[in-house]
């Protein structure tokens, strides 16, 4: 084929015109805040986008009427014109973008709520590296809200922005549209309820983590930033039991596995265990379980428990006194 010839079916051909699904050409705000504990919104609403991301600590959010609590890992979207308004639960530091997309397929990230994926998070991560070299004053210069440009700034930094933030809203469409579909609001109370899951999973955690020590309810509630009242509530609704009763019978159940293995006698296992003595701990372990330790030592549950597989035991005592607080 002659050079002419070639040229003439490559003018030919048709050309393939890419497709986007949205794009984003106006940010109106790039924040990163540290809070104080102290700091509260009265609430907003506006006509364009908000994306949120608690890097650390917690808020509590009210969303159209509906309360949500962020710990560190959540994303929220508001949507335009949502009602949104809280504030810190201890100190907090949070990464704010708003912007305009326009695209019916962003109605799916409405008011939704997530907690971010490993590759997620890399993302974002390079999204707020190019935040802090593209605007001046920096992005976390508190409360300031006109973007300037950074004349320093490297080659293509706002470029790069809106690479990163168009390429995170479409990892998290497509883990949307992953799962089956379902109203903003309700795909926002199941996140709640997850949260709620999560949190307890969490706190029986820390208390398993922490056996040996004498924790309190202050304790606990001001570790995981949430009411004394509200985590009484929670623990009940979730465990059927009171959260301190479920301490104590963790402890009971502890002593129950040493007594078993018998690598420790009674003053030991009081003390490891964090009773201020062998006979309280003697009171306790009969006010739970009906037997002093030295008659459990010496039943037939004790011994077949002893040979259980390693991983099978579970505090499941206290329903068999049916004892809640």
């Amino acid at each position: 084929m002659t050079e002419t010839a070639k040229e003439r079916v490559i003018e030919g051909r048709s050309r393939y015109e890419l497709q986007r699904e949205f794009s984003i050409d106006r940010l109106y705000t790039f924040h990163y805040y540290e809070l104080s504990k102290s700091f509260y919104s009265t609430g907003e609403k506006h006509d364009f986008w908000e994306m949120l991301y608690v890097d650390k600590g917690a808020l509590e959010l009210f969303l159209d009427g509906c309360r949500i609590e962020l710990t560190q890992g959540d994303l929220i979207f508001y949507e335009p014109n949502a009602f949104h308004s809280g504030g810190a639960k201890t100190a907090t530091n949070v990464m704010i973008v708003t912007f305009d997309a326009s695209a019916p397929c962003m109605s799916q990230l409405g008011n939704r709520l997530f907690r971010l994926e490993k590759d997620e998070l890399y993302i974002l991560t390079e999204l707020l590296k190019e935040g802090f070299e593209a605007f001046d004053p920096p992005i976390d210069t508190l409360f300031y809200p006109q973007l300037g440009t950074n004349k320093q700034a490297p080659f293509g930094c706002e470029h790069m922005i809106i690479a990163y933030l168009e390429l995170f809203l479409i990892k998290l469409l497509r883990r949307v549209n992953a799962v089956a579909p379902a109203g903003a609001l309700k795909a926002l109370m199941a996140a709640g309820e997850n949260q709620k899951g999560k949190l307890i999973e969490d706190i029986v955690g820390y208390m398993k983590r922490n056996v040996a020590a004498n924790l309190t309810l202050d304790e606990i509630s001001e570790q995981f930033f949430i009411s004394k009242t509200q985590l009484k509530v929670l623990f009940k609704q979730a465990m059927g039991i009171g959260i301190m009763h479920y301490f104590s019978l963790l402890k009971i159940d502890e002593a129950k596995e040493a007594i078993r293995e018998e690598s420790y006698n009674y003053t030991e296992i009081a003390q490891k265990l964090g009773y201020s003595s062998v006979h309280y701990f003697s009171k306790c372990f009969k006010r739970a379980t009906g037997m002093t330790p030295t008659e459990y030592a010496k039943t037939v549950q004790s011994n077949i428990r002893r040979k259980q597989p390693s991983g099978s035991r579970q505090l499941s005592d206290f329903s068999e006194r049916g004892e809640h607080m």
